[in-house]
């Protein structure tokens, strides 16, 4: 998101969008577009890695029921649903 100033001048919101995941009991608030494998590491989910690339698909988790390749996927967007802001995104390996 982009705010104008005083100028007139365009530049980007210093407000973090943060999405909750959760997985095994487990709560945790990310930056969304972060690294989804630094998420899963502090989530305790251990996906496969294999190529590293996202060609081979071994590192495939489950965010809120999508798909998402681990190594080069990112935390998705806070979704709309408030029921799903609080309990948060479930992750599973």
């Amino acid at each position: 998101a982009f705010v104008s100033n005083n100028n007139g001048v365009a530049r980007k919101s210093s407000q973090l969008q943060m999405t909750i995941l959760s997985a095994g009991g487990k709560k945790a608030d990310f930056k969304e577009g972060s690294p989804l494998k630094n998420a899963c590491a502090k989530l305790g989910v251990k996906p496969k890695y294999s190529c590293k690339k996202g060609d081979c698909g071994s590192c495939t988790v489950s965010v809120g029921g999508s798909r998402i390749k681990a190594c080069v996927g990112k935390v998705p967007p806070m979704p709309r649903l408030k029921s799903l802001q609080e309990k948060g995104l479930e992750v599973k390996g």
